[in-house]
């Protein structure tokens, strides 16, 4: 997009060329003909950008980064594999559409095109899922801020009474099949636990009773797990909070707090 931006610019202003190292030589302005040959080209790159406004966001870690606790084949096949497939897909749902933010994409997902809320929702929650983990030597170093953690005693009496909750609802007879476990902050400013079904997630309209803010969330989907810990997943998600950065939760809460907004998500 940079780049054709600078196109752009230079179709419109036409009156230097830079060479890099050399200096900066005057040129005739481009006549009305000149600047309207060049319009097609920008119109098909801007195209372009709108059919491909979603990226695969590299990890922030290498695949191994999260062992002993997320295996390395689970990582790639994870990131590589099925998060790629939503990008691609909902990179295709929004072909003929204006671009939006993949943020913005979810308010209304439930009433869009199944690939939207599908693709779309995929593409958010796992980019978010990537940035609030880290490598345990890092992630063990972490710790709720007192904001957080005043929040967490106030809702559920204490960190190991809000690990229990989770533990519940992430549980297969809470989260049937394939879905998400989250922390959110409600329209009180309060924290929550809930579980979304498939891709969806709490800045969906209609997914909950109102629109609810993720902090902190834990893929339950088989692929997140299956080849390390097979039909265990309670074993993983007990094992999973292992790798969980608070600072990146903190600074979660904080946003959210501050801009009543759901995180923005790299990609």
């Amino acid at each position: 997009m940079k780049l054709q931006v600078a196109l752009f610019a230079s179709c419109l202003v036409g009156s230097s060329a830079y060479t890099p190292g050399g200096p900066v030589k005057a040129k005739a302005p481009q006549s009305r003909r000149d600047l309207l040959k060049g319009l097609p080209f920008l119109a098909a790159g801007v195209a372009a950008s709108a059919a491909n406004a979603y990226d695969l966001p590299d990890l922030p870690y290498a695949f191994d980064a999260l062992e002993p606790y997320i295996d390395a084949p689970t990582m790639k096949i994870h990131h590589d594999m099925h998060h790629n497939t939503y990008v691609t897909n909902i990179n295709n749902a929004m072909k003929d559409k204006p671009a939006v933010d993949i943020r913005d994409l979810q308010t209304d997902a439930l009433t869009a095109a199944p690939g939207v809320r599908n693709s779309g929702g995929g593409h958010y929650n796992h980019a978010f899922f990537w940035d609030e983990m880290a490598p345990h030597d890092k992630a063990k170093n972490t710790k709720p801020s007192s904001k957080l953690q005043g929040m967490i005693d106030s809702a559920f009496g204490g960190t190991e009474k809000m690990k229990e909750e989770w533990a519940a609802k992430s549980a297969p007879g809470a989260v049937f099949g394939s879905g998400w476990v989250w922390l959110v902050v409600n329209g009180k400013d309060e924290l929550e636990i809930v579980g979304t079904p498939n891709q969806d997630n709490p800045l969906m309209k209609g997914v909950k009773d109102e629109i609810k803010y993720p902090i902190l969330g834990v893929d339950v989907w088989e692929h997140a797990y299956y080849l390390k810990y097979q039909n265990r997943r309670p074993e993983y998600v007990a094992n999973w909070w292992n790798v969980v950065n608070w600072d990146k939760v903190n600074e979660n809460l904080d946003y959210v707090l501050k801009e009543h907004k759901g995180v923005p998500v790299r990609g």
